[in-house]
């Protein structure tokens, strides 16, 4: 009966670990961008992306593989709507391989196998063929299809928060290496040389659209994208006023000034609308956990005397 009850539990922790440690795998391959230069044998620009290779081996292969063929049965039946906003998300989350969006359909098929049928064998030997037994089975398989959704949205939020308090540094090292007589894609390797320590997501992007001028995108394209692709909203304005500046044949050491005033404005507002906000998160804590002991340290030794001199009185 204990290893009918931990049995849940163990098998959500190996679920965790699993899924963390394969999306971390897909995220640390490099481009596909940068697989093309090394066929053609050019050499690396300024702005390497700093991403560690690593070589999969057999068994990863054929379980990523396996995983992959499950994804793309599940992903049969999908419009290309659903399809296109699958793959931004993962974008966004930092998984830009083609079979990204496979191997996240299939993970989610194993999910939902794996916390199912523990599930399945937990009730039946717990209540038997009962309603229990049914509710247990659907809560633990809603757990399994949705589990892989939540560790994406995690992944994707904490990625963008990323980019987004990175990038004031980098627009300012931006606007001062476009207003010192560079060109903005000479600024933007620079940025990813200076900041790469410290900004690695940022920098990466940066560096992915570098490439992707350097193999003779238009630069359009390769703004749109990088706005795309990160899913940040200052960013995406960002891309859409330098395409504008491009366009319009305009300054862009002037949009990038404008933007970075902007930028900033909005963070201090964002500031400020915390610190309002602040007060009124302050008052649960403060009626939930301290008043109570303060109430305690100030009313309980009157409390004593009142109820001493009652019972006193009694007698």
């Amino acid at each position: 009966m204990e290893m009918a009850i931990l049995m849940p539990i163990i098998v959500f922790g190996l679920i965790m670990a699993g899924t963390w440690w394969v999306l971390s795998m897909i995220s640390k391959r490099n481009s596909q961008a940068e697989d093309r230069l090394e066929k053609f044998g050019r050499a690396k620009s300024l702005a390497e992306i700093d991403i560690a290779r690593q070589v999969p081996t057999p068994g990863m292969n054929s379980l990523k593989k396996t995983i992959e063929g499950l994804g793309a049965s599940m992903s049969s039946g999908q419009t290309e709507l659903e399809k296109n906003s699958l793959k931004s998300k993962l974008a966004n989350a930092g998984f830009r391989s083609e079979s990204a969006s496979s191997i996240y359909q299939g993970l989610r098929l194993a999910s939902l196998a794996i916390f199912t049928l523990p599930a399945v064998i937990f009730g039946l030997l717990v209540y038997g063929f009962k309603l229990n037994c049914l509710l247990v089975t659907v809560f633990s398989a809603g757990i399994g299809f949705y589990l892989p959704g939540l560790a994406l949205g995690f992944l994707k939020s904490r990625r963008q928060k990323k980019i987004f308090l990175t990038l004031p540094d980098a627009l300012d090292l931006l606007v001062v290496c476009v207003e010192s007589g560079l060109g903005l894609d000479a600024g933007m390797r620079k940025v990813t040389d200076e900041m790469k320590g410290h900004a690695k997501t940022l920098c990466e992007e940066f560096a992915l659209a570098n490439l992707q001028l350097q193999m003779g995108r238009p630069r359009r394209e390769v703004l749109h994208d990088l706005g795309v692709r990160t899913g940040v909203d200052d960013v995406r304005s960002l891309a859409a006023i330098l395409i504008q500046a491009d366009r319009f044949g305009s300054s862009i050491a002037i949009a990038l000034r404008v933007q970075s005033d902007s930028m900033r404005t909005k963070r201090r507002q964002l500031a400020e609308e915390k610190a309002a906000k602040t007060a009124v998160q302050l008052i649960f804590p403060l009626v939930l956990f301290i008043f109570p002991g303060i109430f305690v340290v100030l009313v309980g030794p009157a409390a004593i005397q009142i109820s001493r001199g009652l019972f006193s009185a009694m007698k």
